[in-house]
């Protein structure tokens, strides 16, 4: 009998470990601020089509679509708006998307 109770406190403290480590990954996921510019919007897909700038660390620029944290969002952007967003390793989704102010000409 009491082998078996030694072998039940070794799995539960094994499956507990494997539960803290496994949330120790998702939660130290590097974040990345993502630049791109707006080229289509599919509120019912609530995806956004945006030529992204290369992100050191996580992806060379390149255009593809993208799904937002919050689907909200897409009913203020327009084709053609730049915005900003932070992402995360492995994960494709925009997060705290924002639309960048217009700004003026530049001059020299």
């Amino acid at each position: 009998m009491r082998r078996y109770s030694h072998l039940s406190v070794i799995a539960v403290f094994v499956l507990c470990l494997v539960v803290v480590c496994s949330g120790q990954t998702t939660s130290a996921k590097k974040s990345h601020v993502f630049h791109g510019k707006v080229e289509a919007v599919d509120p019912g897909g609530k995806t956004l089509r945006v030529n992204g700038e290369k992100v050191e660390g996580w992806m060379a620029a390149m255009t593809m679509d993208y799904k937002v944290d919050n689907p909200e969002v897409l009913k203020k952007l327009k084709a053609g708006d730049q915005i900003m967003a932070t992402v995360y390793d492995d994960d494709p989704v925009l997060h705290n998307l924002q639309i960048m102010p217009v700004g003026g000409s530049k001059k020299r």
